[in-house]
């Protein structure tokens, strides 16, 4: 049994991680953490992660950028791995996450799905036999309308999967409508749609003469990312020091 600590419980995704894990067996929410005390959960609420005095194998993190800095002090004060999934940390807070590391197990991913995860490593196989034979990759990406940040961190996270099986040669382009010129060889496009209550639906397609093949991934429910944390924390669990993605955990699958 894998007992966690809920870090942002009474948010959208910690509320759908705690249901998600009443209907597991092998694991536990034994505590939570959350500013908010508006949802009566069956396991301890605490409003720091300094309160909380309860064991627990791991962490899974879904709060904010401004709770991380305390919750890697006490995963390494306390020796507790965390999957970390917040997302906007500055380039001073991912430093102090590549030195919690030295200490402890943490696990980081731009999209937590299992879905895209495997989706990079499929990718990574194409592009080595579509870009040597002259496609052009495109990537278009669609979120709902309350999405702040554009392009999304699972589109760049896919064109860096690519990028590096191309010895980071290509360029991301965002926007084509000051240019006036053919496409170039050597680059990336990356389109942005914002819309509706679309949960995230990203498409990559490389396109060559006279075929087109697209890699599609559609999440219809923010389930898919709690799924995938809660795989995270499992695979998590015990493990040594050291920093850990979600291809990490698909590999302990296979």
């Amino acid at each position: 049994m894998t007992r966690v600590i809920m870090h942002g419980c009474n948010g959208r995704m910690g509320q759908m991680i705690t249901n998600i894990v009443n209907e597991d067996n092998d694991i536990e929410i034994v505590a939570g953490v959350d500013v908010s005390d508006h949802v009566n959960n069956t396991y301890p609420v605490f409003k720091t992660i300094f309160e909380c005095d309860i064991k627990a194998d791991v962490i899974i993190d879904f709060a904010n950028a401004k709770a991380v800095d305390d919750l890697l002090k006490y995963s390494v004060d306390n020796n507790i791995p965390v999957v970390l999934c917040t997302t906007g940390l500055s380039e001073e807070q991912l430093e102090n996450m590549k030195k919690a590391s030295e200490k402890v197990a943490i696990l980081k991913s731009a999209n937590m799905s299992l879905g895209i995860n495997t989706l990079i490593r499929l990718l990574k196989e194409a592009t080595a036999v579509f870009a040597k034979a002259g496609f052009d990759i495109e990537i278009v990406e669609k979120h709902h309308n309350q999405k702040l940040d554009a392009p999304s961190g699972t589109a760049l996270a896919l064109a860096d999967s690519i990028n590096e099986e191309l010895n980071g040669e290509y360029e991301y382009v965002y926007d084509r409508s000051g240019r006036r010129e053919k496409r170039p060889k050597k680059e990336i496009g990356i389109s942005a749609v914002r819309g509706g209550s679309i949960v995230g639906d990203h498409d990559v397609i490389f396109a060559g003469m006279d075929e087109v093949i697209t890699f599609s991934h559609t999440a219809y429910s923010r389930a898919v990312f709690a799924k995938g944390a809660i795989s995270a924390a499992k695979f998590l669990s015990g493990k040594t020091p050291g920093m850990y993605d979600m291809s990490d955990v698909i590999n302990s699958a296979i």
